[in-house]
């Protein structure tokens, strides 16, 4: 294969990749941020890691892990690099706390909150099996860990959101 071909080739692979994927990443992004516009940055700067190193892809089979993982690295990259500004919600104009208004759902608030109040290493886990899907296995294999470690964090993880919603 010459150099143009094998390049159309990698292009192809990767586009096909990004099409499969993307929406996965984005939500994956958005659920460990909690921000929909960092999840995006996340999810481009992960897609040029991906390019970067998709010759180090080897089974397509992995993919998805593959690429849930490059998004979970860059995103704490994102946030060791930067220094968010923050806003003081309390003190805000009757126009600037318009913009935040939205039809409340105190249950799902609640609960969201619930989630965020745990600690990554049981919040990950939790929100790959429930929001995503994955298998015990799977999560196993995109956080580096045993089946038996991921089951005893999302055991723990429920026990804890349990606790935290029933002291809220």
């Amino acid at each position: 294969m010459n150099k143009s071909t094998a390049e159309v080739a990698r292009r192809q692979r990767f586009d096909r990749l990004v099409t499969v994927f993307h929406a996965d990443m984005y939500r994956y992004a958005a659920w460990l941020c909690r921000d929909k516009a960092i999840a995006e940055d996340v999810v481009q700067e992960s897609m040029i890691r991906a390019w970067k190193s998709l010759d180090a892809l080897r089974e397509e089979d992995a993919a998805k892990q593959w690429l849930l993982t490059i998004v979970r690295r860059e995103n704490a990259r994102y946030f060791e690099r930067r220094r968010l500004e923050t806003v003081d919600i309390d003190n805000l104009t009757a126009s600037q706390a318009a913009l935040l208004a939205e039809e409340p759902d105190e249950q799902l608030n609640e609960l969201r909150e619930s989630i965020y109040e745990l600690e990554d290493d049981y919040r990950e886990p939790l929100v790959l099996q429930v929001l995503m899907g994955y298998s015990t296995s799977e999560i196993g294999e995109l956080m580096g860990l045993k089946q038996g470690a991921v089951l005893t964090r999302l055991h723990r993880a429920r026990l804890k959101l349990k606790d935290i919603v029933a002291q809220g």
